[in-house]
């Protein structure tokens, strides 16, 4: 089994670390893009992230990985065996984080008719796919930018539902799918679709650290890991299991917290000052700045959160400005300096 560089041990990039945990912390956040240069440690930090997600409770059996507490929300199986009286058993296991490859058939994204089961006993039965591995997990597409657009099609479909429908081939199925879309890729390589843009809760600025010392520092860690995974892994044990401890106690507060007004009238007047499309804008600052006060241990939601949060949750979302030629985050740090003060 391939052993992950660990998450404690990459360098810098402390916004797209930030953004990831916060999807850990609070998943309603809508999911990660993270844009940048090729060797910036995107796909590193999110093949990093099992170590530091606390397992789930699933429905023993399941082949979705339902969550017991789900209620209507869950498959067709697990309704079926609450109708039955079947007592309901659970498990832990790992929060899944699956990869979609560019290359991926439609498939094997959906699910399809088990050819095997087919032809050996004649029987018409559903195999999952990448859809249903990814429930209640991640689902990581690296160079999103530029994944097929009938692939990009069914993405949103499932995002806007929270199920997978599949009908083909004489079946028809439908089973829960929701998970933390992550993207990473290189924006010189092309844009990606307003639709799909607009599904991402956060989106990262990633570039390559220009600070020597930073540079020389990721280049001794990676060359540890490379002579040394399971040694380097075990070295940053402890600092990964820091973190997971930190995602486990703030989920609880996430809930907990409430939002004040101010804060509130802030992010709409930050909104309406940049010029978003409709209300995901607000909403992407309210659960960004309550997952974060969540994860610092704050008792309140302050315009402190908020302001960090504001580039993460608003750069993807500016309209185009042909006579602004200032880049997204600098638009957004104006922006924040002038409705919310230096």
């Amino acid at each position: 089994m391939r052993v992950a560089f660990p998450f404690s041990a990459i360098v810098g990039q402390d916004e797209m670390k930030r953004a990831i945990l916060l999807t850990a912390v609070d998943p309603t956040l809508g999911g990660v893009l993270i844009l940048g240069h090729r060797g910036t440690a995107k796909s590193t930090a999110v093949r990093a992230l099992p170590a530091l997600l606390p397992p789930m409770t699933v429905v023993s059996g399941c082949r979705y990985g339902c969550d017991p507490d789900a209620g209507r929300r869950r498959c067709a199986d697990c309704l079926a065996n609450d109708a039955a009286g079947h007592k309901t058993r659970t498990t832990k296991t790992a929060v899944p984080v699956v990869d979609l490859p560019l290359g991926a058939t439609e498939d094997r994204v959906v699910g399809a008719l088990d050819l095997e089961r087919a032809l050996t006993r004649g029987e018409k039965a559903y195999e999952p796919g990448l859809l249903a591995r990814a429930h209640r997990g991640y689902l990581y597409v690296d160079e999103i930018n530029l994944l097929e657009d009938h692939l990009v099609d069914l993405l949103l479909d499932v995002a806007a539902t929270g199920e997978n429908v599949v009908e083909r081939e004489g079946i028809s199925v439908r089973h829960p799918a929701r998970f933390v879309l992550v993207g990473s890729g290189n924006p010189e390589e092309g844009d990606l679709r307003p639709q799909l843009l607009d599904r991402f809760g956060l989106s990262v600025e990633v570039t390559t650290t220009t600070d020597l010392e930073e540079r020389i520092e990721v280049i001794k860690r990676r060359d540890a890991f490379d002579r040394d995974p399971d040694g380097f892994t075990a070295q940053w044990a402890d600092a990964d299991r820091a973190i997971r401890r930190k995602v486990e106690r703030a989920r609880p507060r996430v809930d907990a917290l409430t939002v004040p007004d101010e804060v509130l009238r802030a992010a709409a007047r930050l909104c309406t000052a940049i010029g978003t499309d409709g209300v995901r804008g607000e909403l992407a600052l309210l659960r960004g700045a309550r997952a974060l006060a969540a994860f610092d241990g704050a008792r309140h939601v302050g315009l402190t959160h908020l302001r960090t949060i504001a580039p993460s949750a608003l750069r993807h979302r500016l309209r185009r400005n042909v006579l602004d030629d200032v880049g997204s985050t600098a638009r957004i740090a104006r922006a924040v300096t002038d409705v919310l003060g230096a």
